[in-house]
């Protein structure tokens, strides 16, 4: 009799056991369909998180879609997270990105120097230049004298710079946090025009926003 009990109870077990698998792959599929799904690069907002206050972002895809893919790719990683505004000129603009700030500068590679470096070697972008002027709020990348070398700095415009137009890629323009880029240009500066105490990009988060063009 114990026998037969326990051959029934093993028998209930194996239904319940073969549901909770179903359920199981089934939510790893529905995990992996999420993971994997194409990122809306058009409707993605940046909020950097910085010491100064929030600044959220949003991009131009339709003009400088690498230079949006590249900012957004980085920014998902972590990539500028612990980064700091390097370079600040008060009715100019505000510079960021170098990920040699996140540590000690170390003189052989100074800030102001850095990129995002995959495999031993420096990605670099060709400029996408348009007619999105650089106007207050514009957000722009960095790069050297060679127009086809922005990497991963970028720049927010706090002052109408129009000379800037077709010399440097705008993708993005701020929508709110003009106010924390402004305190970011205003902080004291020393040499190179660097802060004389680190302002930090603690995070960016990045969501979606269909009702933005």
């Amino acid at each position: 009799m114990k026998k037969t009990a326990l051959v029934l109870t093993l028998l209930c077990a194996v239904p319940l056991l073969a549901a909770t698998a179903a359920q199981k792959k089934k939510t790893s599929k529905k995990e992996k369909a999420v993971a994997t799904s194409p990122r809306d690069y058009a409707n993605t907002l940046a909020t950097l998180q910085t010491d100064m206050g929030d600044i959220t972002l949003k991009f131009y895809y339709d003009k400088a879609p690498h230079h949006v893919q590249n900012f957004v790719d980085l920014a998902a990683s972590g990539f500028y997270d612990g980064t700091m505004f390097h370079r600040v000129i008060p009715g100019f603009m505000i510079q960021g990105g170098d990920p040699n700030t996140k540590k000690p500068e170390d003189p052989t590679h100074p800030y102001g120097t850095g990129g995002n470096v995959v495999g031993g070697k420096e990605v670099r972008l060709k400029a996408e230049f348009s007619d999105i002027s650089h106007k207050r709020g514009i957000l722009s990348m960095a790069r050297s004298p060679d127009p086809n070398s922005a990497s991963s700095q970028f720049f927010i415009v706090v002052k109408d710079s129009a000379f800037l137009d077709n010399q440097y890629s705008a993708f993005g323009e701020v929508v709110s946090g003009m106010d924390a880029a402004d305190k970011i240009a205003a902080a004291p500066r020393g040499a190179n025009d660097r802060p004389n105490q680190p302002i930090r990009i603690k995070k960016i988060l990045l969501t979606q926003a269909k009702s933005l063009s």
